[in-house]
């Protein structure tokens, strides 16, 4: 074979491995089979940038505050440009929504019904060294990782003590929206200012 067509042949050969695996990782973040609790479809992965899933049920992925799409950081003490103000509207609009397509943030009969399905804290879940809960019966188990949050001044608390998850609906104070609560010893359904950054987890739109 002439050496010219053979370079060229190599070429091509690495171009299609790397598109394909390109290919696999994007279908990895932006799709999801879910798992059924309670007659509803959880993503098995918190949202990561707008759009797509973190690549593990492990990881953290991103925070958001309510009814905004930019995503935060879990790791830094401080950001820059923070918006500490109060995010307008009655319930997370479509347009400002993180989840990948096909799905959206929860409401909160969503979480409620989530929280009341059986639930056990799982230390070192999976051999990952990351603590959170476990939803469900097996083979339909979710799992929560615990990122902490930000509070409605963008500085970062209670990482890998506590876990806080966005509903779509305000609360019945306007400032304030619903959100699920996970640490060591419990799980609750609360409201608290839609100012702060939460992790998301989404369900599916049909």
């Amino acid at each position: 074979m002439n050496k010219n067509v053979l370079i060229l042949a190599l070429i091509t050969l690495m171009f299609i491995a790397f598109s394909t695996n390109c290919d696999a990782k994007k279908s990895i973040l932006t799709t999801d089979e879910g798992v059924i609790i309670n007659g509803i479809r959880w993503a098995t992965r918190n949202v990561d940038a707008p759009g797509t899933f973190a690549a593990n049920p492990e990881d953290a992925g991103m925070f958001y505050q309510w009814n905004r799409k930019k995503g935060w950081n879990i790791t830094d003490r401080e950001v820059e440009g923070w918006d500490n103000s109060i995010p307008a509207g009655t319930e997370w609009e479509a347009e400002n929504d993180p989840c990948p397509e096909g799905w959206r943030a929860p409401t909160r009969e969503e979480l409620q019904s989530l929280h009341s399905a059986v639930h056990i804290w799982a230390t070192n879940w999976n051999d990952t060294g990351i603590n959170g809960f476990l939803f469900g019966v097996a083979p339909h188990l979710l799992f929560l990782p615990i990122a902490g949050c930000r509070n409605d001044e963008g500085t970062l608390h209670f990482a890998g003590n506590w876990g806080f998850y966005w509903s779509n609906t305000q609360g019945h104070v306007t400032s304030w929206s619903w959100h699920l609560q996970i640490n060591r010893g419990n799980t609750n359904v609360g409201i608290v200012s839609r100012a702060s950054g939460f992790s998301v987890r989404c369900v599916a739109k049909n």
